[in-house]
């Protein structure tokens, strides 16, 4: 279905990061869009959307969107079970194709997880519990996208889910890559674990041209996609095309987990990309049946710091209040 017409386009959450970009992607087409967000933040939009405010975890949402109908909705906060739940209520019959925002996280709550996961690698049963509290939320955030994505699976609703490994990008709420850069630019040394672990990200910008391209044309309802780069750097890798993209000379220092744990340190405020919750994704069907590219990562790298270095952040991000420990950590290890 290739639309002719201006489309009525619901964006749940557009108001940060990757949905604040295809709202304007979408505005620039000349689509009429709608933005429902329970209002907590502004957005730069003015007049050109309609906002509704709502929490989609209570009955805001049903009055919200009683009695209207979309061409498109793109779902990028929807986490669980409940919410989709009360979404295919409110919608089935109202809208003519959904897009919700998944992660590959469902697949590394699956036990024996393939690596790189492939959308057939979904099936399957699902981990218990971790016992470490430091592992629960992101075993509970991918428990719960898959229970997301069940539900809009098997509504009579047309659909497509996209799994997501991390993304970057310009306006990065979560400061990952100005994270590193905040270190280098005090002279470094970085500290980070598990650098032989891929990181294969996804660039927001290719993440919202994927999404533009699906509302333009569907592909059949009920299917889920893996978007990811084409590179496959491990985290050593990464972080040293990453300073070396800025001209740094500041050391690398690679330490186990457990000794930066044992110093104190948060492994994921000293290093966001060191997670053992970072998927690996193969995005080859995405490639093949919708067209998906992606920039190279070097270009991804370069346009994020330019956008970080053109308008420097007054305050450092939030682990950065760590740094102390980590330089005593890189001092001991000499």
């Amino acid at each position: 279905e290739r639309h002719a017409r201006e489309m009525n386009v619901l964006v749940i959450g557009g108001n940060r990061f990757m949905g604040l970009s295809l709202v304007w992607r979408l505005l620039l087409a000349g689509e009429k869009v709608t933005v429902l967000s329970r209002g907590l933040s502004g957005d730069p939009f003015g007049a050109r959307v309609e906002r509704l405010v709502a929490d989609r975890a209570t009955d805001s949402f049903e009055l919200a969107l009683a009695g209207r109908s979309f061409d498109r909705v793109v779902d990028f906060v929807g986490f669980t079970k409940e919410e989709l739940e009360r979404a295919v209520r409110v919608l089935s019959g109202r809208v003519g194709h959904y897009v919700f925002i998944s992660t590959g996280q469902v697949y590394l709550v699956r036990e024996g997880c393939a690596v790189p996961s492939r959308e057939a690698d979904y099936a399957g049963p699902v981990m218990a519990a971790p016992p470490t509290p430091a592992d629960h939320e992101d075993w509970a955030y991918g428990v719960g996208k898959r229970a997301a994505e069940d539900v809009l699976a098997a509504a009579d609703l047309p659909s497509t889910r996209l799994r997501l490994p991390m993304v970057n990008g310009e306006g990065d709420p979560k400061r990952r890559i100005e994270s590193y850069l905040w270190r280098l630019l005090d002279g470094g040394p970085l500290v980070f674990s598990h650098g032989a672990s891929i990181a294969r990200h996804v660039y927001r910008g290719a993440v919202v041209a994927a999404i533009a391209r699906i509302l333009e044309s569907p592909p059949p309802p009920g299917q889920a996609f893996n978007l990811a780069q084409a590179e496959q750097p491990t985290v050593r890798e990464l972080l040293r095309e990453l300073a070396s993209r800025v001209g740094s000379r500041a050391p690398l220092i690679e330490r186990p987990p457990e000794v930066m744990e044992r110093a104190g340190l948060s492994v994921r405020a000293a290093s966001p990309f060191s997670s053992r919750w970072m998927s690996h994704l193969d995005p080859s069907r995405a490639v093949a049946e919708l067209g998906f590219s992606h920039p190279p990562l070097g270009a991804v790298l370069d346009s994020i710091i330019a956008s970080l270095l053109s308008a420097w952040p007054a305050s450092p991000p939030p682990g950065y209040a760590q740094r102390d420990a980590e330089l005593a950590l890189a001092r001991a290890s000499e």
